[in-house]
């Protein structure tokens, strides 16, 4: 069970706002703030340089620390500055033609289907949307049944930016194992809620990030890439970090994940990462997933009964994000009205969720998320503020 006087003890931001927007930032532990801030400091007093030679070993124990979290290989680990640029750094490695496809789902991220959409574009394969099942999950027989050799690729998010749904993902690893398609998984959202084992789920490139349920800083993310597949992926940008000058003039790239990297890194943070990596661990994932589970359930029937609030998540599974709708209320009228109660909610709109939020008719909805460190009193501030908008 997870000590949660002691995790709130270790969050100094629990003292001003019951912070619900865990899926856009969570919090940080005292033990991340104070690592990045002890290696900002460090480099002020001795440099830069300086400073990232002096503490190698805190930094590149973030390998280790990722890698364990996901089950993986360290040389398997790269360390990006964003999610976005981690699962942006695979794909545009993939090098696709006329009558490729590439298979996504209905909870794809905008910034993914920019870049899906850019790619087939410009090289003219073809992107195919994999219906959902009745639970409003991507439906695995349909993705099985659409798997053929002119499938190069599938790519499928976890858990949405915009729902609590949970994608049914080590099922989807069977069928693209079996069919020997790669699968591209989006674990931003579940990095640090769920328990990720890549070989259980059996995808082959994960991107994730360390600012929302991992609890690291902001500016960091990072991306896992199967052993097996690395020296086949060149990635579409070089530096001297992930790939070496050699004398004649040539380059040669280096032969492990950190071909995905460059030189220039955010030291402070990526020391940060790793410490809310090792957070994480010791509290235990599996644990981390109960908390979230009892307090996400706990929302979503204090909301379900409020009249005028429709909750808007759909799947078999659900997850931290409690999405919903107060009738007669803008959702962003219900987020400043919550702010000014120091009560953290966001925004979601269907620009960020077309695939989903437009064949629903959702035009934007209000996002709560929760995590381990809340309390009861923070879901009980969302749900009097709620009432008293309605009112």
């Amino acid at each position: 069970m997870i000590d949660v006087e002691r995790v709130r003890a270790d969050t100094p931001g629990v003292a001003h706002v019951a912070h619900l927007n865990n899926a856009g930032a969570a919090l940080p532990p005292r033990q991340v703030h104070d690592a990045v801030v002890d290696h900002l400091q460090r480099e002020a007093e001795i440099g830069g340089y300086e400073a990232a030679h002096e503490q190698r070993d805190r930094w590149e124990h973030t390998y280790d620390a990722l890698a364990r979290l996901l089950d993986a290989e360290r040389d398997e680990i790269a360390v990006i500055e964003n999610a976005t640029r981690a699962w942006d750094m695979a794909f545009y490695s993939f090098h696709f033609q006329p009558g490729d496809r590439i298979l996504t789902g209905r909870a794809e991220y905008a910034s993914n289907w920019i870049a899906l959409r850019q790619v087939a574009d410009r090289t003219g394969a073809t992107i195919e949307v994999v219906p959902d099942d009745e639970h409003g999950q991507i439906d695995v027989a349909a993705l099985e049944d659409a798997l053929d050799d002119d499938v190069k690729l599938v790519s499928v998010v976890h858990v949405p930016t915009q729902s609590g749904l949970v994608n049914p993902v080590a099922e989807v690893g069977r069928v693209t194992r079996a069919a020997g398609v790669p699968l591209l998984l989006d674990a931003c959202q579940s990095a640090g809620q769920l328990p990720l084992d890549v070989n259980e789920i059996g995808c082959d490139i994960l991107s994730g990030t360390g600012r929302k349920f991992l609890r690291g800083p902001r500016g960091t993310g990072f991306l896992w890439v199967r052993r097996a597949l690395i020296e086949q992926l060149e990635p579409p940008l070089l530096d001297m970090h992930a790939a070496e000058w050699l004398p004649d003039g040539r380059y040669t790239i280096r032969g492990d994940a950190r071909r995905f990297e460059n030189w220039e890194t955010y030291y402070a943070g990526k020391i940060g990462l790793g410490v809310a990596a090792d957070y994480a661990l010791e509290l235990g994932v599996g644990e981390i997933r109960e908390r979230i589970d009892e307090l996400a359930t706990q929302l979503r029937t204090a909301l379900g009964e409020l009249d005028g609030v429709t909750l808007l998540d759909r799947g078999a599974i659900l997850a931290a994000t409690v999405t919903f709708e107060v009738a007669g209320h803008a959702p962003a009228e219900v987020r400043d009205e919550l702010a000014e109660r120091r009560v953290n909610v966001s925004v979601m709109d269907a620009a960020s969720a077309q695939l989903d939020y437009g064949p629903r008719g959702i035009a934007e909805s209000v996002r709560a998320s929760v995590h381990y460190y809340n309390d009861n009193n923070d879901l009980d501030r969302l749900v009097e503020g709620v009432k008293e908008i309605i009112r």
